[in-house]
């Protein structure tokens, strides 16, 4: 089974993935929005579905895709010490830069 990870390597199932955000789509409106074929478009949602990042929804005829949103709360989750990280790096700018006088030359004009 491909990760989670190597599936949203590819920046076109990312972009599946944002559309389905939005609202569950059909794949004619995925083809149509990515400017894909119809089997490429249905190739990667093939892999989405396997990774366990999209349901099918038959409707007659019709196959709704919808988000499964499991999967990224997972990668969220992974992601967290990273982000708490990189919040942690960005507080000590501001802090460095807070205290950096505002004169160019190094002057306090007051």
């Amino acid at each position: 089974m491909t990760s989670a990870f190597e599936v949203l390597a590819e920046p076109t199932r990312r972009r599946m993935l944002d559309l389905l955000l939005e609202r569950p789509r059909l794949v004619g409106e995925l083809t149509e929005e990515l400017g894909l074929s119809q089997p490429g478009t249905s190739k990667h949602l093939k892999v989405l579905r396997e990774a366990g990042l999209v349901r099918v929804r038959p409707d007659a005829q019709r196959r709704w895709y919808e988000l499964r949103p499991a999967p990224l709360a997972e990668l969220d989750a992974w992601l967290a010490p990273y982000r708490r990280y990189w919040e942690s790096q960005l507080d000590a700018l501001e802090s460095y830069l807070d205290r950096m006088p505002d004169d160019p030359d190094g002057e306090d004009p007051a």
